[in-house]
């Protein structure tokens, strides 16, 4: 199948990863998040894996003084770049996999150092990230999805951040992702959902409805994931022949 060209415009996410595995499900999810965006839904996107970055734990400098925790922030680490691809994009997907019903170590750092661009309130009179839009997605062998998703759902929508409708995904299972078709549907839609509210919060679209469960979507949507599972599948094979590995 072709997917219909899309013209990429001035909108553009990020999806924020979080898994040390380079071809597990949540970096496979991760990058069929990137490709269903500019594929089918016409944005930009980037994609970010916390654990490829230096983010070491928030300080809590506003605990202590309110007007101390504002940029730059003290540390000097990877989240002084990653603030500034935040604050130039329109919304964000969290992908995680469930750590005993949480998030694991490197999102929780890289969350709490949001609390700069939140604290901006008493500093600028303004959250940095109010008005921006936030899916959901959470990914484990076991139960505990549905307590991480409504655990970032508090923290960023008390952070300023918008949720639209269909904004979570969850897979519980040990299979994998590309064998579980509502849920990659329900990850398109997350995808979808968060492009549609940021614009209609720009004011260039008022959506007939969200979701999308048509065959042919689901079909585009299979392809992307299957496609990506191919070429994780390659590089897991050539990494494993390499001379290091032998």
């Amino acid at each position: 199948m072709r997917f219909r060209t899309l013209s990429l415009g001035n909108m553009s996410i990020l999806i924020i990863s979080s898994s040390p595995h380079k071809y597990g499900n949540v970096r496979l999810t991760s990058e069929a998040c990137k490709r269903i965006a500019e594929y089918l839904e016409g944005v930009r996107a980037i994609v970010l894996d916390v654990y490829d970055f230096d983010i070491k734990p928030c300080k809590g400098c506003v605990s202590e003084d309110v007007n101390q925790c504002k940029l730059p922030c003290v540390y000097e680490d990877d989240m002084k770049r990653l603030y500034e691809v935040i604050e130039k994009s329109d919304g964000m997907v969290f992908v995680s996999p469930v750590y005993w019903y949480n998030i694991p170590g490197p999102l929780k750092n890289f969350i709490d150092r949001l609390t700069v661009f939140e604290n901006a309130i008493f500093i600028e009179g303004r959250s940095r990230l109010e008005g921006k839009v936030a899916g959901f997605i959470a990914i484990g062998n076991d139960t505990g999805a549905v307590a991480l998703i409504q655990n970032l759902m508090a923290v960023l929508n008390s952070m300023g951040v918008a949720i639209p409708p269909w904004a979570l995904a969850y897979h519980e299972s040990e299979e994998p992702v590309i064998e579980n078709k509502s849920f990659m549907l329900d990850v398109a839609n997350v995808v979808r959902g968060v492009v549609t509210m940021i614009k209609v919060l720009k004011g260039v679209e008022r959506p007939a409805y969200w979701y999308r469960a048509d065959n042919e979507y689901l079909e585009q949507v299979t392809q992307i994931f299957q496609q990506i599972h191919k070429e994780f599948s390659i590089q897991r094979t050539l990494k494993s022949s390499s001379p290091q590995h032998l």
